[in-house]
């Protein structure tokens, strides 16, 4: 089973910055997984922050562009989120999440999605 571990969340003043980790364990060395950020802020639904496949498309949600970076080390099975001029509504949890894959007679087959439990990041104004 793939673990995800996100890590480097904490509590900035606006304007700040943070660096995001999420580090996989358990992947299939035959696929290749696409990697995406999400964040949680309260009373609020799930949203979508930035997103990297393996070839390095990126893609950003329209409230993080020119703040956020999203990169992949593929050799470290890790992802990176770095976080510029942080803002008050940038507080959240932010997740780490992968598709579910399964390598079978020779093919990679979905079945779902793999979340991390969430790294807290909060900025205060």
């Amino acid at each position: 089973q793939v673990q995800l571990v996100e890590s480097g969340g904490g509590s900035v003043q606006a304007g700040g910055s943070l660096r995001l980790s999420c580090v996989a364990s358990g992947y299939d060395t035959n696929c290749d997984y696409f990697l995406s950020w999400y964040r949680q802020a309260p009373g609020k639904e799930r949203e979508f922050v930035a997103s990297i496949d393996s070839d390095g498309k990126i893609e950003y949600a329209d409230s993080v562009k020119g703040r956020f970076t999203i990169s992949r080390d593929n050799a470290k099975n890790a992802m990176y989120l770095q976080m510029n001029v942080l803002r008050p509504e940038d507080t959240a949890m932010y997740y780490c999440k992968t598709p579910r894959l399964t390598f079978t007679f020779g093919a990679c087959l979905r079945a779902g999605n793999y979340w991390g439990q969430g790294t807290q990041v909060t900025v205060s104004s």
